[in-house]
């Protein structure tokens, strides 16, 4: 694993690091047979035509964890971030073919919580589809991280990441303030059976559909801190 070293150094430094072939075309098609014979009924799922997605994935899909926790990922989460780390949130995205449908850039500055209580420095609560979703302390998002494992071949034309690669290091910013005209952009080509791994702070953003291929992707965002008695994570174990 010390070809890890370089993704490691792009994690610290840009915020997003890419691995190829983390994943064989047989295990993807497996992942997706999976997929496919789920019960679509589900109150958790959100089906429109720009978007087909699975909220709280690994717990509607259970059944998937040993062909998404390979060896090999396993490895690259325990080389790159060390022990200790665990699942507090899952998404499979599926942007179909038709999809219309973009993303302004943003950070992802909230964490899906268990309840809703008064706790200081949580903030801006929500809940939607009987999720609490909240924005913690800053110390909690610098330490999370996410990993998009990449079903398809994205690329510019279906809306691969783009990113602006170092934001992550200035902390919570509003947009408005964020001068997006100066800053350097990366559209992140990603090969089906490859992974993203990014910092929640990093600026990103994607565009419209323009080449009529899906993108599908399986989102899981990790952590290692324990939150306060009040609440848990959605999604831990």
């Amino acid at each position: 694993m010390n070809g890890l070293v370089k993704h490691d150094e792009r994690l610290a430094i840009d915020g997003f690091a890419i691995i190829e072939d983390v994943y064989s075309n047989d295990e993807i098609k497996a992942l997706l047979g999976i997929i496919d014979s789920v019960d679509s009924s589900n109150p958790t799922f959100r089906k429109s035509n720009d978007l087909f997605a699975i909220r709280q994935f690994l717990k509607e899909v259970p059944g998937i964890k040993p062909l998404i926790f390979t060896e090999k990922l396993n490895a690259i989460i325990k080389n790159l971030f060390g022990d200790g780390y665990f699942v507090v949130k899952s998404i499979y995205f599926d942007k179909p073919e038709q999809s219309n449908w973009f993303v302004a850039y943003h950070q992802d500055l909230t964490i899906s919580v268990n309840n809703k209580t008064a706790l200081s420095g949580y903030r801006s609560w929500t809940n939607k589809h009987n999720q609490f979703a909240v924005q913690p302390p800053v110390d909690i998002l610098k330490n999370n991280f996410t990993i998009r494992i990449h079903l398809d071949n994205t690329d510019e034309n279906n809306r691969a990441l783009k990113v602006v690669p170092g934001s992550h290091r200035n902390g919570v910013q509003r947009l408005e303030d964020f001068d997006l005209s100066n800053q350097a952009e990366k559209i992140c080509k990603v090969k089906a059976g490859g992974v993203m791994i990014m910092r929640p702070l990093l600026f990103h953003a994607s565009n419209r559909t323009t080449n009529n291929r899906k993108r599908r992707v399986i989102h899981i965002e990790f952590s290692n801190t324990k939150l306060p008695e009040e609440i848990g994570w959605s999604e831990s174990d």
